[in-house]
């Protein structure tokens, strides 16, 4: 159900959320974290933020590259894949990818089949809910095994539960999203092919219908880059004698160069510095074993780099 007060959403900037699914959480925890405040009513999908002049708008995902294509809003989150498989490439800008909802679009087939490549698929009957994407992969196949008429692949559309269809006879391969991989494998599929890896981007309209909201676009994609950027990084700091210094600034050079401070035992430094959380470990694990001493890691909650 989609409410609009025409007169409330009078020069804020529309920014599209998706109203559910895999993407929604995270993306509530990303406004919370560029601090854009709100209050929503259960039953409404359009809300005022308390601190901005932004509405969000909540939408299906599916439906958000066409809505920030058009125009009709200003800012949008959804997937990669889904502005693909939107066809909206050249009306919409991806301004920031932003690190979760990573997945592959996979072609699936059931373990037990003698399909065993994509080309054995070819010609057979396929399910996806990714119909114009899974198309345009099985066409440049046909046309390569000069397939024509009715011996080309057959590609018919299935909204959700794509994973039965083999089972229930619908199809010989399935095209879908996979996260883990746990459900296909519970299914009895396994991947031969990968389509593409996706994951959640930011997008603003190409042409945009309302050019001075311009500038709080511009804020709130630094604001959410900020984010992004503060939940694959951390600080690391430690205590290091001067001798030892060259050593674990080649481990930790940081994005542009370390922070160095002098301590008050001579010749003995402390340095911070910003390092990848995956890698942390692994690194705290050098930087002892170059000399450092006295390693603290700290969260972000948010930055600009």
């Amino acid at each position: 159900m989609l409410r609009i007060d025409a007169e409330a959403l009078e020069g804020r900037l529309l920014f599209a959320i998706p109203k559910k699914g895999r993407l929604y959480e995270k993306c509530i925890e990303l406004l919370s974290g560029a601090d854009i405040q709100f209050r929503r009513s259960n039953r409404l999908d359009v809300c005022v933020a308390l601190n901005h002049d932004i509405a969000l708008v909540f939408l299906p995902a599916s439906d958000i590259p066409s809505f920030v294509g058009k125009g009709d809003v200003d800012l949008g989150i959804t997937g990669h894949d889904v502005v693909l498989e939107a066809q909206m490439e050249g009306l919409v800008t991806e301004i920031a990818r932003l690190g979760f909802g990573k997945c592959s679009l996979q072609v699936q087939v059931p373990e037990a089949s003698s399909i065993k490549t994509v080309e054995d698929l070819a010609g057979k009957r396929v399910v996806s809910s990714f119909k114009h994407l899974t198309r345009e992969h099985f066409n440049s196949i046909d046309s390569r095994l000069q397939l024509e008429g009715d011996q080309k692949t057959k590609i018919e559309y299935v909204g959700g539960s794509v994973e039965a269809a083999c089972a229930l006879g619908l199809a010989d391969g399935i095209v879908d999203l996979v996260e883990s991989g746990e459900t296909m494998r519970a299914a009895g599929l396994h991947a031969i092919a990968t389509l593409l890896k996706t994951e959640a981007v930011l997008i603003k309209s190409t042409t945009p219908k309302r050019p001075h909201v311009a500038p709080l676009i511009d804020k709130i994609a630094n604001r959410i880059a900020g984010v992004v950027a503060a939940n694959k990084y951390v600080v690391c700091q430690f205590n290091v004698h001067r001798d030892k210094l060259a050593a674990v600034t080649a481990i930790t050079p940081g994005r542009r160069a370390p922070t160095i401070s002098p301590l008050e035992e001579d010749n003995w430094v402390a340095v911070s510095v910003m390092v990848e959380k995956k890698k942390s470990a692994s690194i705290m694990d050098e930087l002892v074993g170059a000399g450092a001493e006295d390693l603290l890691i700290f969260n972000l909650n948010n930055c600009r780099v």
